[in-house]
């Protein structure tokens, strides 16, 4: 099955570019839609969190689309002392949502990695092919 691989550079306006790149690669519009928003939050965070966002950053996206799932991860630089985390912000807050979000939408969600980049992978489910009634 299909691996796509691509490197953006970290600027926020790369975002778009890769959410357009997500939908291009996927042929269900509702996994494309899910991979869209999660590729979105998880490169957001990149920009914002580490050096990804720097002037000279940049941040990678794969997908790896197999018969059963599909694995969305972000890379980003690293060099942060903060490492990923699922927060509860109160109503008002207007950050700390990103990581809640993309594991509602994900079956499972992984972080790996340390100070020298982190990989956020979030994994869906593949639809399953309707069967043909007679």
């Amino acid at each position: 099955m299909p691996t796509y691989r691509r490197t953006f550079p970290g600027h926020p306006e790369e975002i778009h570019n890769a959410r357009r790149f997500t939908v291009q690669h996927l042929s269900d519009p509702t996994t494309a839609a899910t991979a869209e928003l999660i590729v979105s939050e998880l490169a957001t965070n990149a920009l914002r969190h580490t050096t990804s966002g720097s002037p000279a950053g940049a941040f990678h996206v794969t997908l790896n689309e197999t018969a059963h799932a599909l694995t969305v991860s972000v890379t980003d630089a690293g060099t942060t002392d903060t490492k990923p985390e699922f927060h509860h912000p109160d109503t008002e807050a207007t950050c700390g949502r990103g990581l809640g979000i993309v594991a509602a939408l994900a079956e499972r969600v992984e972080v790996h990695g340390d100070h020298r980049g982190r990989t956020i992978t979030a994994e869906l489910p593949m639809p399953r092919a309707e069967e043909h009634r007679c």
